[in-house]
């Protein structure tokens, strides 16, 4: 196989695994195109705010900001499958309602929802809503896409530094070492749209974000000694939440 032909299968593979988006027969599956893949988690996380943003604009020709902003969200939701989001609320019950290790996984594999869980889901919920809600229509919909491309980045920025805890699991396959090259990659088609329209709150957002990379990799590795499919789905859904944050706040200032 050549290498454009590759690079395109591990790139519908991405979109496989990540969305609900029907990807050509001739893509197969195959474990090791999983780990591949992830260089391109990223532009993925393109074409889901790209369709976000489409939506909220389309609907703000019709409702308020605050309409639009939730069907683009509910947009969004649908499309992933809220695989995110569940890991957020998996995430949310298992460290806020364990205190060992094997508990905290224990928990996290559980598929029911729990009240940490819950409440974690409603409390982000609510946060996107308001804050994207309060933004002007064109930067509102530059942020869907640059939070869905840039959090996907720093998410998958754990596959270089930390181990995957679990023998076996749905993210298995996904959760090897990932080069520094594959995430030179991603980071060239993740992170740029932070940058617009401003280059300084692009920068602000750069550093904000790695320390907070800093802290949630300790706090994973202190509590379960690294990182499990959930804890990336949880991590995306804080650094998505907090790329709105920071531009809101840096608007407002």
């Amino acid at each position: 196989m050549n290498r454009p032909s590759r690079e395109l299968r591990y790139f519908f593979t991405a979109l496989g695994y990540f969305t609900r988006v029907p990807v050509p027969r001739w893509v197969g599956f195959e474990a090791d195109y999983l780990n591949a893949a992830a260089r391109y988690f990223p532009l993925i996380g393109v074409l889901i705010g790209g369709f976000g943003a489409v939506v909220y604009l389309a609907a703000l020709r019709v409702f308020p900001a605050g309409v639009a902003v939730l069907l683009s969200m509910a947009a969004t939701l649908l499309i992933t499958g809220a695989f995110h989001e569940d890991g957020l609320a998996d995430c949310a019950d298992a460290f806020g309602g364990a205190y060992t290790r094997d508990d905290t996984l224990r928990i996290m594999h559980d598929s029911r929802i729990g009240a940490f869980g819950a409440i974690a889901l409603i409390v982000a919920l609510a946060l996107k809503w308001q804050t994207l809600a309060s933004m002007l229509p064109l930067r509102t919909a530059w942020m869907i896409v640059a939070a869905h491309a840039a959090s996907r980045t720093f998410a998958i920025s754990y596959l270089c530094t930390l181990d995957y805890v679990r023998a076996e699991g749905k993210a298995k396959p996904v959760a090897q070492k990932m080069s520094s090259g594959a995430f030179t990659l991603a980071a060239v088609i993740g992170l740029p749209w932070l940058f617009w329209p401003d280059w300084r709150l692009g920068c602000v957002t750069i550093v904000a974000l790695s320390a907070m990379r800093f802290f949630i990799g300790r706090y994973f590795v202190r509590r379960i000694g690294g990182y499990t499919g959930d804890c990336l789905g949880f991590a995306q859904q804080l650094f998505e939440l907090a790329i709105y944050l920071i531009g809101l706040a840096w608007i407002s200032s």
